[in-house]
């Protein structure tokens, strides 16, 4: 073959190879879904551009419900008022890298009403907990079916935070139970804290959350079957009868509605003595934020 044939072939071979490895190294996209929404604007919260909504249902992804909701678009935010009357998108974007936070926003949102707000519902008689504030002793069934109680922890610094299994919601509890996987893998791998350190996941849907279904949930948010992960992470539910006790101390809302629980996120961080170091309402708060907390009561 002549040479300037076989530097033909070469380029060609280089050029297909260049497109190959362009190509295998784009990753794909993550699903993005979008659903027609209605709502009324209950209360806004400008610093972070979002509303609590009371939505109708979403067919196809969930239940009426009063939730948070995020907007992007500062224009559509800032033109609404609480009473206000609502058509959106509802967008929410999958999960595909296991250590990303599903995400989920309204976008072209227009004000289609207006009525007298609802007044917000006093929060003066709710129980937040507060740091130095003994923990009850509550107790639960957990993944194996074993009942456990909060002080068997002493001695370490113990992460709770409140979940379903059901949870439709990216930000709420999938996104909460990806923060935790999170924290689960920091905290293994400082030898500082691996040991001194527990998880508990707590359901506040006993009806549904039977034992077998947090155990299938916990291998869920590692996404592998390891019955070692229960050593230091344990998924547990109260009885019944006690899960209005146990909501109302740790500051958590709940109301049940067709199968679905419109509820608040809290998270607490209990210390070695049992008491609070910190809690948190919400789900802004970082992994790092609590493998601050543990570091420093540890070292206290």
């Amino acid at each position: 073959m002549p040479r300037t044939e076989i530097a033909k072939v070469k380029i060609t071979l280089i050029s297909l190879c260049i497109v190959l490895s362009v190509s295998c190294t784009k990753h794909a996209s993550p699903p993005v879904k979008r659903y027609p929404f209605i709502g009324r604007i209950v209360s806004l919260d400008k610093p972070n551009r979002s509303a609590v909504i009371d939505g109708d249902m979403v067919q196809g992804f969930m239940e009426a419900m009063e939730m948070t909701y995020k907007m992007k678009n500062a224009g559509e935010f800032n033109q609404l008022a609480a009473g206000d009357s609502i058509s959106a998108e509802l967008v929410v974007v999958d999960t595909i890298d296991r250590d990303a936070d599903p995400d989920s926003w309204l976008e072209n949102i227009k004000v289609t009403g207006h009525s007298k707000p609802v007044a917000a519902k006093s929060t003066a008689q709710q129980h937040i907990p507060a740091t130095g504030e003994e923990v009850p002793d509550f107790t639960f069934t957990n993944q194996n079916s074993r009942r456990i109680s909060l002080n068997q922890y002493r001695g370490q610094v113990l992460f709770v935070t409140f979940i379903y299994t059901r949870c439709p919601f990216p930000d709420y509890c999938p996104r909460v139970g990806a923060q935790f996987a999170q924290l689960r893998e920091r905290l293994a791998a400082d030898p500082a804290l691996s040991t001194k350190t527990h998880l508990l996941c707590i359901s506040f849907d006993p009806e549904h959350d039977t034992p077998k279904v947090l155990r299938d949930y916990g291998f869920s948010l590692i996404h592998r079957h390891s019955p070692a992960m229960f050593d230091r992470w344990e998924f547990a539910v109260p009885r019944a009868a006690d899960l209005a006790q146990i909501a109302d101390y740790f500051a958590l809302t709940y109301k049940s509605e067709g199968g679905l629980i419109t509820h608040s996120l809290s998270t607490a961080v209990i210390g070695p003595d049992g008491k609070i170091i910190n809690w948190y309402h919400g789900n802004d708060w970082q992994v790092s934020d609590l493998v601050k907390d543990a570091t420093g009561a540890l070292h206290a």
